[in-house]
């Protein structure tokens, strides 16, 4: 695959090579935890099919390649930095980013989550919350909280209905208690609280990349 990445497909040869795509388990569950989290699916103005973007800043760099290796086979070409300029016009690297190619499977996903553009929390979520997506969730939007043994997840684009909704599906899915608090005018964040750590650690530490494990507290008994 390496090979076919490197050089530039005909359009015949897009088309039957994105024919053969699939995602896998795994690729939904990364997926469904990006979109949830910092991850973006595009449908470009005209485009039949979506895409998905991942960019992390430069510190995150090895999280950004790990996941470029879980969807390698649907990305033409490996991460790269991404410039902005400051008020003084001088360039400087902001992030790793990739993009994957257009495809229906994405498409799909992307109707699910942006029915009308603005992205929302899908009433069937339930369906596609597991461990390893809750793990990527985490990693990308996730905080612990050492002083107070807390988790809390940065959901501010989402509404209190979906918030609500998805604090339910924690309950009677992963038998998890969590709350929500406003965060002033920014929006409103999920937290779980020290009671329910073990319990989330358990869940979502085999699937840490080791540049992520610090927001990852050690078990207690």
């Amino acid at each position: 695959m390496g090979s076919r990445r490197e050089k530039k497909l005909s359009k015949l040869e897009l088309i039957a090579y994105k024919a053969s795509l699939s995602f896998s388990q795994n690729q939904i569950s990364i997926l469904i935890g990006s979109i949830l989290g910092d991850g973006t699916l595009r449908l470009p103005r005209k485009a039949i099919n979506a895409n998905f973007k991942v960019e992390q800043g430069l510190v995150q760099k090895d999280y950004v390649f790990w996941k470029y290796n879980n969807f390698k086979e649907w990305v033409l070409t490996p991460p790269k930095i991404s410039y902005r300029y400051n008020n003084e016009r001088i360039k400087y690297e902001k992030s790793w980013w990739f993009r994957t190619l257009s495809h229906p499977e994405i498409t799909y996903f992307q109707k699910l989550f942006y029915p009308n553009g603005k992205k929302i929390v899908p009433i069937n979520i339930n369906k596609y919350l597991n461990p390893l997506a809750l793990a990527v969730w985490i990693m990308d939007d996730g905080s612990f909280h050492k002083g107070k043994c807390a988790y809390d997840i940065s959901t501010y684009s989402f509404t209190e209905k979906e918030i609500k909704h998805l604090l339910k599906i924690f309950k009677n899915k992963f038998n998890i208690k969590g709350n929500y608090f406003f965060d002033r005018d920014k929006g409103i964040r999920m937290y779980f609280p020290k009671s329910e750590t073990n319990k989330i650690n358990s869940l979502i530490s085999p699937y840490f990349v080791n540049c992520m494990r610090y927001k990852l507290p050690l078990l207690t008994p």
